[in-house]
């Protein structure tokens, strides 16, 4: 059991990260990324989803900048209140508020002529006040200033939905416009806006009507490519320096690609599971076991059980948005193929939320994280319906545990007879793309509390899917396809076969959904080469 240390370092999960104070992967290269499109002048937005780790990469990229005698106006529109929004003066109030208030309490240097100039704004009322009033004080500060000032805003969602906040834009793209053309006008050296929503969608938002999408205000700005995920390496760096304080014995090398398989890098994700075995797992059992797969494997399953604020947004999101919701409901369980198109409002709203991810030009779920809450979300409906299968899954469930073992075999042929009881000869009351829905729903009462699963996407279509099963440390692939021939099966055999190997295991399985008339039902064992596959039809 941990011993906890005050003076360490500890995972942190809530705001900015900070290295003298938290266990975090090492960001030099990517700051160094963002920081040559700053030394080149390029204005950009950093849009990704909740909790991406966008306020501890401009804090980061703050610091690097003051380092290199840059003057950086880092300001969050959090501060702001709605009212700020209400006109251009009661903005440009406001706006030169937050900044007097950096300069006051953060350190921040401005010119006392230009701080004047501030002060004047705020004390007139905001009827007195224009945009351009704003904007003609930062033009006196460009110009006694011989030093680059870069302008980072952090939370525009804030801003998001005013027409103010577009006006604002447009003085920014003015003044850029002018600096390209002209030597002689200075403005800022870079404009970054971060937040989760893509700011070249602001004015769909707006005006709905479609007017004015042509020409928008931030037009100006770079497309900003940099990977924000975190790296496998850099994940074990972070575990190598845990390791470091800690001895905790851990291999970080095999603990890093287990944690980057099933976050895909999404930084909450990453610290999260590291913050709960550091802070939980470690309290009921030693450290050592806590670092390793039994302890992930705890990890993993607070993780998809807590209510955190990710998911809580997860959830948000999906209700705001039924058709967003239709859409990923239908990728996992009817196994959809999307294709990837930048220009279908579901995908870049899916994509913006960080639900999804780009993979050989076809829609993916980003993180089995995501995934597995996402299945467990919609069974969820199943249940709260009473659907039959989850009721014989939970009635059944101390039938299958075996000396801590899950008996998969016993499984399939509870779920084989309790399909025919519920279906019996009747397949047109039966939707074929449903029958992964009624297995997971089946699955999971067994499971529940001491296990998890996940869908192996390489594999997820109409046509098959292989669940794989993680029951105490152990290992179990299921396969579950749709009878398409003897052919279609000798090569599901095949595949089965190449998976097992790949996971080091021996024994398979597989369940069919078989609509032949003359199909045979049941469970049969097949040898093929040195692998016991255990095949069930309904």
């Amino acid at each position: 059991m941990k011993t906890p240390c005050q003076d360490m370092k500890r995972f942190n999960t809530t705001a900015v990260c900070i290295p003298s104070k938290h266990y975090m992967v090492d960001l030099t290269e990517r700051v160094k990324a963002i920081k040559k499109l700053v030394d080149d002048g390029r204005y950009f937005t950093i849009n990704r989803a909740r909790q991406y780790g966008k306020t501890t990469t401009i804090e980061a990229l703050r610091r690097e900048l003051k380092n290199d005698e840059t003057i950086c106006i880092s300001l969050d529109f959090q501060d702001l209140e709605d009212g700020s929004f209400a006109d251009g003066g009661s903005f440009s109030r406001a706006f030169s508020r937050i900044v007097l208030d950096k300069c006051e309490f953060e350190g921040l240097t401005i010119p006392d002529d230009i701080k004047d100039r501030f002060r004047n704004l705020i004390a007139r009322s905001s009827s007195d006040v224009e945009m351009d009033d704003l904007f003609r004080a930062f033009r006196y500060w460009f110009r006694e200033e011989t030093r680059p000032i870069v302008l980072i805003i952090d939370e525009v969602d804030s801003a998001t939905n005013n027409q103010v906040f577009l006006d604002f834009l447009a003085q920014l793209r003015s003044l850029y416009l002018k600096r390209e053309v002209s030597n002689e006008v200075r403005t800022f050296q870079s404009v970054i806006l971060t937040g989760v929503t893509d700011i070249r969608h602001i004015r769909e938002v707006i005006r709905p009507d479609g007017q004015h999408k042509e020409n928008s205000p931030w037009n100006i700005a770079t497309d900003f490519n940099i990977d924000m995920s975190l790296s496998e390496q850099g994940i074990r760096g972070m575990l190598d320096e845990y390791e470091e304080d800690h001895k905790a014995g851990m291999d970080t090398v095999a603990l890093a690609g287990l944690i980057r398989a099933y976050t895909n890098g999404y930084p909450f994700l990453v610290s999260r599971i590291c913050q709960l075995i550091d802070e939980e797992v470690s309290q009921n059992m030693s450290l050592c076991e806590a670092w390793s797969l039994k302890g992930f494997d705890e990890a993993i399953k607070l993780i998809l059980a807590e209510d955190n604020t990710l998911f809580q947004s997860m959830t948000k999101n999906l209700n705001n948005f039924p058709e967003l919701k239709s859409s990923i409901r239908s990728i996992l369980m009817e196994g959809t193929k999307l294709s990837w198109n930048p220009d279908q409002s579901d995908i870049v709203r899916m994509q913006m939320y960080g639900f999804i991810r780009n993979v050989n030009n076809s829609v993916r779920i980003d993180n089995r994280i995501f995934e597995t809450r996402l299945y467990n979300l919609f069974l969820s409906d199943g249940e709260l319906k009473g659907n039959r299968f989850f009721r014989e899954g939970d009635y059944d469930k101390n039938l299958f545990v075996e000396n801590g073992k899950l008996n998969i075999r016993l499984i399939l042929e509870h779920f084989v007879a309790a399909f025919q009881q519920i279906y019996g000869s009747l397949e047109e009351k039966f939707n074929e793309k449903d029958g992964r829905e009624l297995f997971l729903l089946y699955l999971k009462p067994i499971i529940n509390g001491t296990g998890n699963y996940y869908i192996e996407a390489q594999t997820r279509d109409q046509k098959r899917t292989d669940v794989i099963v993680d029951y105490l440390g152990q290992q179990y692939i299921i396969e579950l396809k749709i009878w398409h021939g003897e052919r279609y099966n000798a090569e599901g055999e095949k595949q089965i076969c190449e998976y097992l190997d790949y996971f080091g295991l021996t024994t398979g399985y597989m369940l069919s959904f078989n609509f032949n008339k003359n199909k045979k039902t049941g469970l049969l064992p097949v040898y093929i080469g040195d692998k016991l596959l255990y095949e069930a039809t309904v």
